[in-house]
């Protein structure tokens, strides 16, 4: 037997045993990721369960304590489920008094939208600048308190006495309320950025231009995103306020219709429709984050969630 033979004679042993063990392990590594799939949709399933049960009963006694025979609850002040229902059925089959349920609600969606971009857009400028500049920040901070602290529906009510009641006050009074959060996160993202990286970059010989946009920004993106999961739902309440101190449209006047003719069940009509319009934002707020931050490895609360 030649020493090649031998060598390979005594080598196949070993290696028919690590191809055993990676077997085994790929066949584990299979199995635990299985679990993992099988225990994701076990606790989807659960979720959404616990979800449906919780609305039956919420909604389930709603509408029994506010039963004729029963009336723990004055319909008239609290309306029930069946007249909310059967108050969005009568909008979507015969409309509003102010038109079609669907202008309504695309007034409302378009003021909301161009707040929520004006006050993004303005958001991330400004607090991107004073982030960076500790001078300007400390020139303008004062400022900046005082503004936060007005109440947002006296701002309101000055933007409809000085814009109108047509579009642009309720998109500058839904801009205002989107611009304070978004600004707050855009700049203590800017403040959080590791400053090693801007040293690193500015030694490579990058511009400030260059810093700002592969640098700053990507590092800010995380608390940005983070802002707009409740920036839109500042922006229908803006538009939604600006509705209620006057206009011609929009579901905030379809609620303070209602409100006035002492109609529960349509100023809950109206909330349910703003919340079909915040849970689908929602959504897409999600999936955007999704997107832009898929590289982010999953947070610890996250993993132990799931």
């Amino acid at each position: 037997m030649s020493w090649g033979s031998l060598t390979r004679a005594q080598s196949t042993p070993d290696e028919a045993g690590l191809e055993a063990r990676a077997a085994e392990q790929a066949v584990s590594e299979a199995e635990i990721a299985a679990a993992e799939r099988h225990a994701r949709r076990r606790r989807k399933v659960i979720l959404w369960a616990a979800r449906l049960v919780a609305f039956v009963v919420i909604f389930g006694l709603w509408e029994l304590f506010t039963a004729p025979g029963i009336k723990i609850v004055d319909p008239f002040f609290w309306g029930r489920p069946s007249g909310i229902v059967t108050q969005l059925v009568n909008w979507f089959k015969h409309g509003t008094q102010f038109g079609s349920i669907w202008t309504q609600i695309w007034v409302t969606l378009k003021e909301a939208v161009l707040g929520f971009l004006v006050g993004v857009i303005a958001g991330v400028i400004v607090g991107l600048a004073l982030g960076q500049s500790r001078f300007l920040s400390d020139v303008l901070n004062p400022y900046i308190k005082v503004l936060n602290a007005i109440p947002r529906i006296v701002l309101g009510a000055l933007f409809t006495v000085s814009l109108g009641l047509g579009i642009t006050s309720k998109v500058a009074t839904a801009g205002v309320l989107v611009f304070f959060g978004v600004f707050f996160n855009a700049y203590q993202g800017v403040r959080e950025v590791d400053r090693n990286l801007i040293a690193n970059a500015r030694v490579l010989g990058a511009s400030r231009m260059q810093v700002n946009r592969h640098v700053v920004l990507p590092s800010a993106t995380t608390w940005i995103i983070a802002s707009l999961h409740v920036a839109f739902g500042f922006a229908i309440i803006g538009a939604i306020v600006g509705e209620l101190l006057g206009s011609t449209a929009g579901l905030g006047l379809l609620i303070q219709t209602s409100m006035n003719d002492f109609q529960p069940n349509g100023v809950f009509a109206g909330m349910v429709l703003i919340a079909a319009i915040a849970l689908a934002a929602e959504g897409l707020i999600a999936a955007l984050e999704k997107r832009v931050l898929g590289w982010r490895p999953p947070s610890q609360a996250d993993t132990a969630m799931t």
